[in-house]
């Protein structure tokens, strides 16, 4: 009985993540100087699984921006997003390099 309420208890949590849209994730962001949207000065970033063109919402240190997907990344363990330079210094992020996030 105890496996099939857990059971129940995921899949309803599962499907309301689904309903609101809205994945959260946190983990390490890194950020990166190359690229076309880099120099440009757009919020860009790299997500690994996120479609391109979608709009992230990325929280550090009371802070919060919204970027868009242009690439795939990062392709470091332990890093769940890769921010272009106007992103990270958005965040206020540059003088730490790699910080903990919360991507929606």
């Amino acid at each position: 009985m105890r496996a099939q309420t857990t059971f129940l208890v995921c899949l309803t949590t599962s499907f309301l993540a689904l309903v609101s849209g809205a994945c959260a994730e946190s983990g390490l962001a890194s950020y990166y100087g190359y690229g076309k949207a880099a120099k440009s000065g757009e919020l860009t970033c790299a997500h690994r699984t996120r479609p391109f063109g979608s709009v992230l919402k990325v929280s550090w240190s009371g802070r919060t921006i919204q970027c868009r997907v242009n690439d795939r990344g990062p392709f470091i363990r332990g890093r769940i997003v890769d921010l272009s330079v106007p992103a990270a210094r958005a965040l206020g992020m540059m003088s730490a390099g790699v910080v903990r996030v919360s991507v929606q």
